[in-house]
């Protein structure tokens, strides 16, 4: 008989796995052809309605890419369309954010010490919030706001800074950055879905069509493609963030990842005022740099909870079921014997100074609270204890994995 843990866990992990493939292949699309495009440079003998040709060299051959301002004089019989790098990336998100923070909401995606509400809540708050920003955002670019690009930019970052101070104020810490970047990355797919290729049809309908298509649909979609540019690099770190307590586990997460966006600015201005004058702007590196020294800075205040806190706080019916289950007891004794000198809110392990990936074992709620990570990592698999660390024997894994099952079956 298959246990249903280990099978829900590698269908997590199939679904991270295709994000994280898809996601690699719409940035590197979405990174080059903006590349491209800053590098075309007007040359003699382009064909009429050229705006820009430019020569590369990759893998032992040469290309020749011209690029049309508005669209060639007659359709090509052959177009490919990229479109599908984006959506999939989307849709594995989505469905990875359901697996992880909606079914396992009690444990990844509600804070009891923030917010009193109950998982249908979180879960709802948690899918209606993703679209407020592509809402707000698509107005602004539509009311006029798309012609001062500087001002649309930083009502777009104070839109972000609010909802990442909205999102810490309701949800954990790694929740709330994870939140924040699939609430950016709603924007950014929103964007090709409706913006940027339904403007490619309306110029490819008139090519067909032997109409003359308007130019302003190209230069539409190539504003949006711009915004998705500078707002990539802080996707990606606020989907990699809960791998490090440090980003989501302090007091000021949500000013450091408002910082974030900052620091992906600077980067992706660089780097393409370099494509388009051969020289970028020196200076973003120092900002940068900068910036996170302030990210550094602030992660190093400690979290507000205290063991004395976290030992007063009222078990949620989740971690009460566990807490109740037979083999409770045991379990938490080879727990806190082998695993607390490290995941504490004040780590004793060497140098430690946070738990990792922000897991605290220490009272009774925190061990049922982390139930299903437990049996996992250290139950059925060897991944913790680190053998360098502290050697479990396989008694001791035994009595977490009767626990656990234990409290299943009672759930059942």
């Amino acid at each position: 008989m298959y246990d249903l843990a280990v099978m829900w866990d590698w269908v997590a992990f199939s679904v991270r796995w295709l994000h994280v493939v898809t996601a690699m292949a719409w940035i590197g699309a979405s990174f080059y052809f903006i590349a491209l495009d800053l590098m075309l440079k007007p040359a003699p003998g382009m064909p009429e309605g050229a705006y820009g040709e430019e020569w590369e060299v990759h893998g032992g051959g040469f290309y020749h890419t011209t690029k049309y301002l508005v669209a060639p004089d007659r359709l090509p019989e052959h177009l490919t369309w990229h479109k599908w790098q984006s959506y999939t990336t989307w849709l594995s998100g989505a469905a990875l954010l359901m697996i992880v923070y909606w079914v396992g909401g009690e444990l990844y995606l509600l804070d009891p010490t923030k917010a009193d509400l109950t998982l249908v809540q979180g879960i709802l708050i948690s899918g209606a919030s993703l679209t407020i920003g592509w809402l707000v955002y698509d107005q602004m670019c539509k009311r006029g706001l798309k012609n001062h690009p500087t001002i649309l930019m930083l009502l777009l970052f104070a839109l972000l800074v609010v909802m990442s101070w909205g999102y810490n104020q309701i949800f954990t810490g790694r929740a709330a950055l994870l939140h924040l970047g699939a609430f950016t990355a709603t924007i950014m797919t929103a964007n090709v879905f409706f913006i940027i290729m339904p403007n490619q049809r309306v110029v490819v309908a008139d090519l067909k069509a032997g109409r003359t298509p308007d130019a302003k649909y190209g230069q539409i979609a190539k504003l949006r493609s711009m915004h998705n540019n500078y707002l990539t690099l802080p996707v990606v770190f606020l989907m990699l963030s809960n791998h490090y307590p440090l980003a989501f586990g302090t007091e000021y997460a949500w000013i450091i990842a408002s910082l974030i966006f900052l620091t992906g600015v600077t980067i992706r201005h660089y780097f393409n005022t370099m494509h388009r004058t051969r020289s970028g702007p020196h200076w973003t590196w120092g900002v940068t740099v900068l910036l996170m020294f302030v990210i550094a800075w602030l992660s190093s205040v400690r979290p507000s909870e205290t063991w004395e806190d976290a030992e007063a706080r009222p078990l949620t019916p989740y971690e009460q079921r566990f807490v109740s289950a037979a083999g409770f007891d045991d379990a938490y004794d080879t727990v806190l014997g082998h695993c607390s000198m490290c995941h504490a809110r004040e780590p004793v392990w060497g140098n430690m100074r946070w738990a990792p990936k922000g897991v605290h074992l220490e009272t009774p709620g925190d061990v049922a609270r982390h139930a299903s990570q437990i049996y996992l990592q250290a139950g059925v698999s060897h991944a913790m204890p680190p053998p360098n660390a502290v050697q479990m024997d396989e008694e001791a894994r035994e009595t977490i994995i009767a626990w656990v099952r234990e409290a299943r079956a009672i759930a059942q």
